[in-house]
């Protein structure tokens, strides 16, 4: 089953995730659907780092927003953050 949502305008909600990979890396992102970017992930189909770095576990997702660019905004803040 999908995460997928949408708003009252029938536009997708927007996610802000983020993933551990078994080399103890960080990667965050943004996504319509969570899960199924998590299996893209672990598929090797997903960004370069991805295939790198994987498998992935989910560990934060929690965070909606109605528009990719709020979203956009949200993981270039916590990407800024300390790794600590």
């Amino acid at each position: 089953m999908s995460l997928s949502e949408y708003n009252e305008s029938k536009t997708p909600v927007w996610y802000v995730y983020i993933c551990i990979a078994s080399t103890k890396r960080y990667y965050v992102g943004i996504t319509t659907d969570p899960t199924e970017r998590l299996k893209k992930h672990n598929s090797g189909t997903g960004s370069q780092f991805a295939r790198d770095q994987g498998p992935f576990v989910l560990v934060y997702t929690s965070e909606s927003f109605k528009t990719k660019s709020e979203a956009r905004k949200r993981e270039i803040q916590l990407k800024g953050w300390s790794r600590e």
